[in-house]
């Protein structure tokens, strides 16, 4: 059984939540059975094919760049050779371009989609938008949202509902380095024992702002693992409120994240605009057993933390309710302790990558 995902950006040249639920499912589906092949753009020159662990990659030449959308004419043609010998194409939402592929290239094969999040920004580029995502949405066989909270939230799901499943985005532990006890003394030294942590990219809708008024309301140790767009404005915030307990780290490599994450005493995850349609970092945090700080915003991180059970859930875009909920979990470490267990438990119950490979591996011979 050969699938082809689709998507505009893969490891290793780039790194988010779509990136990560590609490399899992290209990773763990192999044991049902799954041949899977990725077909991504780059502006960068880099080789045309290449493996990433155990599956093809091939790279297609971005050449220009609308509204953060990347365009290749070489991936029109590269998408119809490849789609020649696969039996499911796999899309990944959202991409207009992908869609512009997908109707010009009339492909008979079954297809499914997983819609990751809607599309927020670019209002008047996207009521021109509009009537191909609605075409492409109507063709593919199946829409796969990735918790059962959006796809309640989200108006285009809603309108696809005779034909949408829903299957959660699982982590695999074993795809990560493991635990190192160098690495992990060596940021103990530089960091302490007790801090929360913040990993991901730095964007407008990750909250970061609102967690560095929170900051200022109490001395409450935070880390802030990440690089993006956002990174100088939100340095120039902590400097301007004066913060002495936030350390940004930049980007870091995966052996040192995980040794930080290890190390943590609670995840904080303030995004407080739907843009934030999962929130993989978040999972990462249950996956390790630490407590979890949210905001709730009617996605999935509302479905990965459970108010009261995993972590806390706030009202967004509330720095008080946040600092709140951070000296709550500060100042009482066996409730911490015990959300703490219980992140990990439902980690193993619901967020596996095994229980996502498996169901996604169900739905392609369904399709087939």
């Amino acid at each position: 059984m050969k699938v082809l995902h689709f998507y505009k950006t893969y490891y290793p040249l780039s790194y988010g939540g779509v990136e990560q639920t590609i490399y899992q499912l290209a990773s763990g589906t192999g044991a049902y059975g799954v041949e899977s092949t990725i077909l991504t753009l780059t502006p960068k020159k880099v080789s045309r094919v290449a493996k990433v662990n155990d599956h093809t990659v091939h790279r297609c030449r971005s050449i220009f760049q609308i509204a953060s959308t990347d365009f290749s004419l070489s991936a029109f043609y590269r998408f119809n050779e490849l789609a020649k010998n696969i039996d499911v194409i796999h899309y990944h939402f959202p991409w207009p371009f992908m869609d512009l592929v997908h109707l010009t290239a009339q492909v008979k094969k079954p297809s499914i989609v997983t819609y990751h999040s809607d599309i927020l920004r670019q209002k008047n580029l996207l009521k021109l938008y509009r009537p191909i995502k609605n075409k492409f949405l109507h063709s593919v066989d199946v829409i796969v949202a990735t918790s059962p909270n959006y796809l309640a939230t989200s108006d285009i799901l809603q309108r696809y509902r005779d034909k949408v499943e829903v299957i959660p985005i699982g982590l695999n532990r074993d795809l990560y380095p493991p635990k190192n006890v160098a690495r992990r003394k060596h940021w103990n030294n530089i960091l302490g024992s007790k801090f929360f942590l913040f990993v991901g990219v730095l964007r407008y809708y990750k909250g970061l702002n609102i967690l560095l008024d929170a900051l200022a309301l109490g001395d409450l140790p935070t880390v802030i693992i990440g690089a993006g767009p956002m990174e100088h404005e939100l340095k120039l915030q902590a400097q301007l409120l004066g913060l002495k307990n936030v350390i940004f780290l930049g980007q870091l490599s995966e052996e040192d994240k995980v040794a930080i994450l290890d190390l943590s005493y609670a995840t904080i995850f303030p995004s407080h605009l739907r843009a934030e349609a999962f929130g993989i970092s978040l999972l990462e945090g249950a996956m390790f057993g630490k407590p979890m700080i949210s905001s709730e915003i009617g996605t999935g991180t509302s479905f990965i933390n459970s108010d009261q059970q995993t972590g806390i859930v706030v009202p967004p875009s509330s720095p008080r309710d946040l600092h709140l909920a951070m000296a709550y979990l500060w100042n009482n470490p066996e409730i911490a302790e015990r959300m703490g267990i219980n992140a990990l438990a439902r980690y193993e119950k619901l967020f596996t990558a095994d229980r996502m490979c498996e169901n996604y591996a169900a739905l392609y011979q369904r399709l087939i």
